[in-house]
């Protein structure tokens, strides 16, 4: 018998209608900074990283195939939102305010976990971005009711 695979994240890809923007976006707003860029004839695709997480930026003149509100799209294949935590919310919306676009929130969580409170902001090309604190997993005996 062999040993299973193991897959670590590697990255995300956006399309972008404008990478300087979308890079400025994650950058100022998420601590992201510029990892790589490729270019290949009129190819550009521009890596940024985050700890272990990547956000791979390409260049895109289709128009958005989707509108998205609040907490994102809800087709099937197509992925509703990405999520950051922070360590406090309401600072970050206070720094964020009039400079972002709020699309859902503050939603408070507290009946689910006392302390989780949420944002979504969408990024230049509409992608809906949740910004939260306070979540936590489930314990094991927790998770345990739903097997």
């Amino acid at each position: 018998m062999t040993a299973p695979v193991t897959a670590r994240w590697s990255h995300v890809g956006l399309n972008c209608a404008d990478q300087d923007a979308t890079e400025e976006f994650y950058t100022r707003w998420f601590g992201f900074r510029r990892a790589r860029v490729i270019e290949d004839d009129d190819v550009r695709v521009v890596f940024l990283r985050s700890g272990d997480v990547y956000l791979e930026l390409f260049r895109s003149a289709n128009p958005p195939l989707l509108t998205s509100g609040d907490d994102g799209p809800d087709h099937p294949g197509i992925a509703r939102h990405l999520a950051f935590q922070v360590d406090d919310v309401d600072a970050f919306w206070r720094e964020a305010e009039g400079e972002l676009t709020l699309s859902l929130g503050p939603l408070a969580f507290d009946s689910v976990i006392p302390g989780w409170k949420t944002i979504w902001v969408t990024d230049p090309d509409g992608v809906v971005v949740e910004v939260s604190q306070g979540y936590r997993d489930q314990t094991p005996a927790e998770l345990a009711a739903y097997s």
